[in-house]
C-alpha cells in the first residue's frame, strides 16, 4: 500500500499548570503530529516530541528531517498490508531513515513520528489493534504521579493530592536546592507505603550525586534516575557501586549502542525508556529485549506534554513489556488544557488505566484540535 500524503503539526497546546525540572520549564506541549493518507483512504497518525537536550532535535529540525528525508522515502514505497507479527513493526520501522549529525542530533524523534503513523494507519486498513500484535499481559496499566520542581510548600500539597487520588508510586524532580527537606517533607506527606523515588535530570556531578543519595536513602527511595549527565558508563558504574539507592538512566539511554555500553559496564539497575527518546515502538521493544536479557529492570517514561497519540502507544507498550516495574504518562488534560482525542486517555484513581482495544492505538483523533493549536503545518504530496 502506497501512502499518498501526509500533514505536519507542530502544537501549541497550554497546559493547566507549569511543569518543572532542573532543564526547563514547560507551559505547553510542543508535540508534532504527523497525519499520513494511505491510498485506500485510511488516515494514520503518530507523535513526535522533540527535546535538544535529549536528542538534540529541535522542532525547527525535526520538522525538517521529516520533510526532507523521512516523507522523501516513504512516499516511494509499497508497503505491505499489517500482520499479527512483531517482525512487521521493526519491518516498517526499518523503512524509516535516521542519521546523526555529528555527534549532536540523533533524529529518534522525528523517526518515532512517522513510525507511529504508518503503524496506526496499517493496522486500521486491516482493522487490527496494536494489542493483536503486543498481546496485553496484565488487565489494566497502573501510572506514577510526578512531582515537578517548585516550592517545597507545593511539592507537599501535591503529595497528599496524589496520596488522596490513590497513587501508589511517586517521582519527585529534584534540583540541588533544599533537596533533603524537600524528600523529607514530600516522604512525610505521603508516609511509608507509597513508593518514592527521585529524578535529577543530570543536574549533579558525580560527588555530589553519591552525596546525595547517601543523605536520602534514609527516605525509603526506591530509584534515583539521571543524576549526573550523561558520560561514560563507566563514570555512571562508579556512582552505581557507591550508592545504596538503585540507578536508573534516561538520558544516557537513546540508542542500542548505547544500551549494549550500559549492560557491559554495569553501569544502572534500570533503564527508562521513552518511545520518542528512543525512536519508535521497534526500537523501544529492542531495548527493552537487551535488558531482560542482562537483568535490567524497566521503566516506561514519557515526554512531558504527550498528546493523546504517544499515550495511547506508551498503553500497550505498558501492557505488554515484561520486567515494566514503573510506567509514566497519560496525563492527558490533567495537565493538557485540551487533549486530541475523542475519548479521554488520562489515568484514573489510583493511577488505573483500561486498555485499548479499537483499531490502530484505540483513540479517534479530532482533526479539528490538531487545526486549532497548531504554530506551523506543513503538506506533503
Amino acid at each position: 500500500m502506497k501512502i499518498i500524503e501526509a500533514t505536519l503539526f507542530a502544537l501549541k497546546i497550554p497546559f493547566t499548570e507549569s511543569f518543572s525540572h532542573s532543564l526547563k520549564s514547560r507551559t505547553f506541549s510542543d508535540s508534532i503530529v504527523v497525519r499520513i493518507k494511505a491510498a485506500d483512504g485510511t488516515i494514520g497518525y503518530g507523535e513526535a516530541v522533540a527535546r535538544p537536550y535529549v536528542t538534540g532535535e529541535t522542532v525547527e529540525s525535526c520538522l525538517k528531517f521529516m520533510a526532507d528525508r523521512i516523507w522523501t522515502k516513504i512516499v516511494q514505497i509499497d508497503y505491505s498490508q499489517a500482520e499479527k507479527d512483531i517482525k512487521w513493526l521493526f519491518d516498517i520501522s526499518q523503512t524509516i531513515p535516521t542519521e546523526n549529525l555529528g555527534e549532536s542530533i540523533i533524529y529518534n524523534a522525528a523517526k518515532a513520528g512517522f513510525e507511529l503513523a504508518l503503524i496506526d494507519c496499517f493496522l486500521k486498513s486491516q482493522n487490527l489493534s496494536l494489542s493483536a500484535i503486543l498481546p496485553p499481559q496484565r488487565n489494566s496499566v497502573i501510572y506514577s504521579g510526578v512531582i515537578t520542581a517548585s516550592s517545597i510548600e507545593k511539592a507537599v500539597k501535591n503529595a497528599k493530592s496524589f496520596k488522596l487520588f490513590g497513587l501508589k508510586h511517586i517521582k519527585v524532580k529534584i534540583t540541588g536546592e533544599d533537596d533533603i527537606l524537600r524528600i523529607g517533607s514530600i516522604r512525610e506527606a505521603l508516609g511509608s507505603e507509597i513508593s518514592l523515588r527521585i529524578d535529577g535530570n543530570a543536574i549533579y556531578n558525580l560527588d555530589t550525586a553519591i552525596a546525595i543519595c547517601q543523605d536520602l536513602a534514609k527516605f525509603q527511595i526506591d530509584v534515583a534516575e539521571q543524576l549526573i549527565q550523561p558520560t561514560k558508563p563507566k563514570i555512571l558504574a562508579q556512582l552505581k557501586s557507591q550508592t545504596t539507592i538503585p540507578q536508573m538512566v534516561d538520558e544516557s539511554l537513546i540508542t542500542l549502542k548505547d544500551a549494549e555500553s550500559l549492560i557491559a559496564a554495569k553501569a544502572c539497575d534500570f533503564f527508562n525508556l521513552r518511545i520518542s527518546k528512543c525512536g519508535g515502538i521497534a526500537q523501544t521493544i529492542k531495548i527493552a529485549q537487551l535488558a531482560q536479557t542482562a537483568g535490567i529492570k524497566l521503566q516506561l517514561g514519557c515526554q512531558v506534554g504527550e498528546t493523546a497519540i504517544l499515550s495511547a502507544v506508551g498503553r500497550h507498550l505498558a501492557a505488554w513489556l515484561d520486567n515494566l516495574i514503573f510506567v509514566e504518562g497519560s496525563y492527558g488534560t490533567l495537565l493538557l488544557s485540551e487533549d486530541l482525542s475523542r475519548e479521554s486517555i488520562h489515568f484514573g484513581n489510583g493511577g488505573k488505566a483500561n486498555l485499548l482495544r479499537q483499531p490502530g492505538f484505540g483513540i479517534e483523533v479530532q482533526d479539528q484540535i490538531l487545526a486549532k493549536y497548531a504554530c506551523e503545518t506543513i503538506r506533503l504530496f
